[in-house]
């Protein structure tokens, strides 16, 4: 599954600057600009990262940071804090609650893109790794390149993110609902009957000559990507 990331920050301009990066790096991205709506979103959908601005509206995003750590659901979470409190004893009491990096505004977006993968390689290393496997099936997230059985299939980037998408968790069944969201997305109007399409078409090219069907349809529920 592609890491998700969720973005706490009351400034819109910068809350759709860091959307817009985070996802022409391959992420998906959750926004909220209030500390009290991310703290509800937070206890229905945890994500692989959280960019939490200092100030916000409603709840702090230090007192959200504490609350976060109490709860056992998000006391791992990665978090990375934005301020624009430069001083060093501000710095100690960000970290000291919890936070695990610490970004004082106006900063470098390549340098938080960085610090970005950084974490999520150490956090999560599952979600950020370039390769995922599955069975004889091999697709490379730097090159855009899938192998099977050694032979190169050639997608088109929809197909590519179905298949990777799939492949995050081999077995496990998704419904058409759960495919939207995590290939198209929340924010885009795609009619389920498209997913059938797609999955046609992705399955039409791995599939080769004389290989074995490794996409289910389950009857009622959806598709799953056998090993």
């Amino acid at each position: 599954m592609l890491p998700r990331i969720t973005v706490v920050e009351d400034e819109e301009a910068l809350s759709v600057l860091l959307r817009y990066n985070l996802e022409a790096e391959g992420y998906k991205v959750d926004t909220v600009l209030r500390g009290d709506e991310a703290e509800i979103q937070l206890k229905e959908r945890v994500p692989d990262l959280l960019i939490l601005d200092w100030m916000l509206p409603g709840v702090s995003g230090i007192e959200l940071c504490r609350r976060l750590r109490a709860r056992p659901e998000t006391e791992r979470l990665p978090i990375i804090m934005l301020t624009a409190r430069a001083e060093e004893s501000e710095r100690i009491r960000g970290l000291a609650t919890g936070a695990d990096d610490y970004v004082v505004k106006p900063f470098s977006t390549p340098e938080l893109m960085a610090r970005v993968r950084a974490m999520l390689r150490r956090a999560k290393p599952e979600v950020i790794s370039s390769m995922l496997q599955s069975g004889d099936i091999t697709l490379d997230r730097d090159t855009h390149r899938v192998h099977r059985k050694g032979r190169e299939i050639r997608l088109g980037p929809t197909e590519f993110k179905l298949l990777e998408f799939l492949m995050s968790s081999p077995g496990r069944v998704y419904s058409r609902a759960q495919l939207l969201d995590g290939v198209w997305g929340h924010d885009i109007y795609v009619d389920e009957r498209t997913v059938d399409v797609h999955v046609g078409r992705l399955r039409k090219a791995i599939n080769l000559a004389n290989m074995r069907d490794v996409i289910r349809t389950v009857r009622g529920a959806g598709y799953a990507l056998e090993g």
